[in-house]
């Protein structure tokens, strides 16, 4: 079956990886944009955890859309938005000492280093508050920004000057310019006379003292700020080049007056041995911390590492223990995916777990609810990881009554009664209805309108689901006409609308029209193209018409040439563009949009920029990652099979059909030593 905007016969991983997508996203968006979270901090960490460990298996799911990519939400309205100068990034986590040690060997691969060479790090905890950015000019302190989404935040300036343990001018011998990042922060006893103030002043208390610095920070009103027991740890540099190792980083901003957390004696520690003194220093502490991070202590290896789209590969925070609970399952129901899927989840009888209430958890596929033998009416152990729902850890078979029910998941869909199948090799079953199943199309226009993709502020899930069952928004094109229709009753008089809000969301369609070309392919939702894919079939092709004349003909061997684009990808690309369906959606489409043509990011410093590489064979002075990262920071187009077009093949030992495809073709053979010498060396 081809793949299509509205038809889905989805890989089981791809389908749980975009649940996975959608539920991190929603809580992101709550955490960093309305400091009002579902979950706990673990419940978030288990789902990212679960991301994490399906992405490592499908590499090609890993798309600037997903949560691994990205830092946090877009910025709210009510601040003036800061783009960040260096992008503000995230932390990828690691829960074991097993996921600690290959962190380091990623690490140790990516540069080539050999076994016997020692690698440094610094160690510090991880403080459970909000990210900031300081800008200073001159010594003084000029501008301060949220993280937002690591690209932009926002401007919290006003509002930052009323935090005492922020420096507002910096000491004689500190840069002229530099920005200084860290943590804002409330301490447990401040939070909890904070707390007290507010409830007995009738109003409503923080849930943790995070959610308070949060809050606290992003009010329009500085002196509310100015009101609330704000502190602040500085932790990094947005550019550490002017020193050589990140402890002269940590000195620098001490004796630029800012204060850091307190760290156990590190000296001779391993990174495990002092993630295990942090953990029993934790209690004594005045202020929450979630893990230990750990930092690459050379800057001049961070810098050859890089990072990828969400975090950098030369750090990562080592999370505590999830926390767990007991509680009752009442009742497993079938959710329906943008794919068809069939997703059970665990309707729990309510819980707190670490300060959040739990109502629900995941039970992933019927595999897993028959090997943990889960049953209605079970008493189970809940795991609280990740920003999603909650994870079912196990069956407390024991405290069985026999009153316990088997679950069976049935074959048809509980959205439009069609069957549900599940094909060989697969593990998900799916509905087989297609365009008349409402679960599946309301998913795919929530993709359409998601933040990566159209991005149109106003139209979230609930409206989407309320335009959908109204008729007014069946298919992408009825998004673009909803400004010309009669709406019955009007939406400036429907509950939460009015004419400001009516013209903000048509005013923000409109802004929509026109569309960069990445993220067009992206919205169109086709099986196994994420954004990062959509991006590098932009870069090759270039503009919208070019894209679909070489898909329409199906072009497959020029397909095949992209990097990260395999067989698979191809035919659900190719299968997509086949479909007559598919055909008179984009044709809609088109006629209200203008797509803009890609711009590929040029070094004109570079004399690889906008050439066309392949590597093939074993390099010796660098890893192939860290080549393959050099190679697109410089401009140049990484390819993962040689063709006509491709400008250079580069040979590292033990070259191989590559290396003979170039000779064959005429194309640029050049030597590992030779490409370093082009691109001025590692």
């Amino acid at each position: 079956m081809s793949a299509s905007l509205f038809d889905l016969a989805a890989l089981d991983a791809k389908v749980r990886h975009a649940d996975l997508v959608r539920e991190i996203k929603h809580h992101d968006k709550l955490y960093h944009g309305a400091d009002a979270p579902e979950i706990s901090d673990a419940d978030y960490d288990a789902l990212r955890r679960e991301l994490d460990e399906l992405e490592a298996k499908h590499p090609e799911f890993i798309t600037k859309d997903s949560p691994s990519q990205k830092v946090g939400p877009a910025p709210s309205s009510g601040f003036k938005k800061v783009r960040h100068i260096v992008p503000m990034l995230s932390l990828s986590n690691v829960f074991s000492e097993e996921e600690l040690e290959d962190f380091i060997t990623r690490i140790r691969k990516f540069l080539n280093l050999p076994e016997d060479e020692a690698i440094e790090f610094v160690a510090e905890p991880k403080i459970d508050g909000l990210s900031c950015s300081l800008r200073y000019e001159g010594g003084k302190l000029v501008q301060a920004a949220t993280r937002g989404d690591g690209e932009e935040g926002e401007d919290i300036t006003a509002n930052i000057l009323t935090i005492a343990d922020i420096p507002q001018t910096l000491p004689p011998g500190a840069p002229d310019h530099v920005e200084v990042r860290g943590e804002i922060y409330i301490g447990r006893a401040d939070f909890a006379a904070l707390n007290a103030r507010l409830a007995a002043e009738e109003k409503k208390v923080f849930a943790n003292p995070r959610n308070a610095a949060a809050g606290s920070v992003r009010q329009l009103d500085s002196t509310i700020t100015a009101s609330r027991p704000l502190r602040f740890f500085g932790y990094a540099l947005a550019d550490n080049l002017r020193f050589e190792t990140q402890k002269q980083v940590r000195a620098a901003l001490k004796s630029w007056g800012f204060k850091l957390p307190v760290i156990p004696d590190e000296e001779g520690m391993t990174p495990f041995a002092f993630y295990n003194a942090v953990q029993n220093l934790r209690p004594s502490l005045d202020y929450d911390i979630d893990g230990v991070v750990y930092k690459l202590n050379r800057i001049d290896y961070q810098k050859r590492l890089g990072f990828v789209a969400r975090a950098p590969r030369w750090a990562v925070a080592h999370k505590f223990p999830a926390e767990r609970a007991v509680t009752k399952l009442l009742k497993i129901e079938i959710q329906v995916g943008r794919t068809g899927a069939l997703t059970p989840v665990a309707r729990l009888e309510p819980i707190t777990v670490g300060g959040v209430v739990v109502s629900n958890a995941t039970l992933h596929n019927e595999d897993e609810i028959a090997r943990k033998d889960i049953r209605e009416g079970d008493m189970v152990v809940i795991q609280r990881a990740g920003d999603v729902i909650p994870q079912v850890v196990e069956v407390l078979a024991d405290k069985r009554t026999g009153a316990e029910k088997v679950f069976e998941l049935r074959n048809e869909c509980p959205a439009c009664g069609s069957l549900a199948i599940r094909e060989e090799g697969e593990v998900v079953r799916r509905c087989t209805g297609g365009l008349i199943c409402p679960a599946q199309a309301v998913e795919r226009l929530k993709h359409f309108v998601s933040r990566l993709a159209f991005d149109i502020e106003g139209l979230g899930a609930k409206i989407i689901e309320e335009f959908y069952a109204e008729g007014l928004v069946k298919t992408p094109a009825d998004i673009f006409r909803l400004e010309g229709m009669v709406i019955d009753p009007p939406l400036q008089s429907r509950e939460g609308w009015g004419d400001k809000s009516v013209e903000k969301l048509f005013a923000a369609i409109r802004q929509r029209r026109t569309i960069a070309l990445h993220r067009f392919i992206y919205a169109l939702g086709i099986r196994q193209i994420g954004e990062a894919t959509a991006k590098r079939l932009a870069g090759h092709y270039g503009s919208w018409p070019v894209f679909r004349v070489a898909m329409q003909d199906a072009q497959r061997d020029d397909l095949l040439t992209i990097e990260d684009v395999g067989p698979s990808v191809a035919d659900d690309l190719l299968g997509f563009f086949a479909e007559g369906h598919n055909r008179n959606v984009l044709n809609d489409l088109e006629s209200f949009l203008v797509i803009e043509d890609y711009v590929r990011p040029q070094n004109m410093d570079s004399a690889v920029s906008g050439k066309t590489v392949v590597f093939t064979g074993t390099l010796t002075r660098m890893g192939r990652a860290e080549a393959k990262a050099r190679a697109e920071s410089l401009g140049a187009k990484v390819a993962g099979s040689v063709s006509a077009k491709t400008d250079y093949v580069v040979a590292g030992e033990n070259a191989g059909s590559k290396l003979k495809k170039a000779a064959e073709l005429g194309v640029t053979v050049v030597w590992e030593d030779d490409w370093l010498a082009l691109i001025g060396g590692v």
